[in-house]
């Protein structure tokens, strides 16, 4: 008898893992796909024709767009649109000393890069990545 109490509780224990690993599955394959609600883009602020306005947004877990040009010289107004969750609202540019939390569609971070090159930006945890290239 006891052995048949054991066997029952290991069967129980077998379903209920079946049946969660079965919901965890059918969350991520029945998730809609947010890819068509991403607007990531660079644009120039008709307000200050010299502002370079840039909206990152999110995609697979990543910013997108994950590569932005901008000029030298001239200042940078980035927001993350609607679409970006998470640590990616706690964005950092290392190089220019920009670590801030972005935590609605109208905050910003505001700079004027003044040397050309390459320079990468991240979440704070450095799981969303993207390139920053100033022309």
């Amino acid at each position: 008898m006891k052995n048949d109490i054991i066997k029952m509780k290991k069967t129980t224990i077998y379903i209920f893992g079946i049946i969660l690993l079965i919901a965890i599955v059918g969350y991520f394959m029945l998730k809609s796909d947010d890819s068509s609600d991403v607007t990531g883009s660079v644009v120039f602020d008709n307000s200050n024709e010299d502002m370079q306005k840039v909206v990152i947004g999110m995609k697979d877990y990543n910013y997108y767009p994950n590569t932005v040009k901008v000029k030298a010289g001239e200042p940078v107004s980035l927001s993350l649109d609607e679409s970006v969750s998470g640590c990616l609202r706690s964005f950092t540019i290392r190089d220019f000393g920009i670590s801030k939390y972005l935590a609605t569609p109208e905050d910003t971070v505001e700079f004027t890069p003044t040397k050309p090159g390459t320079y990468a930006f991240s979440c704070s945890m450095g799981m969303g990545t993207g390139t920053l290239i100033v022309e």
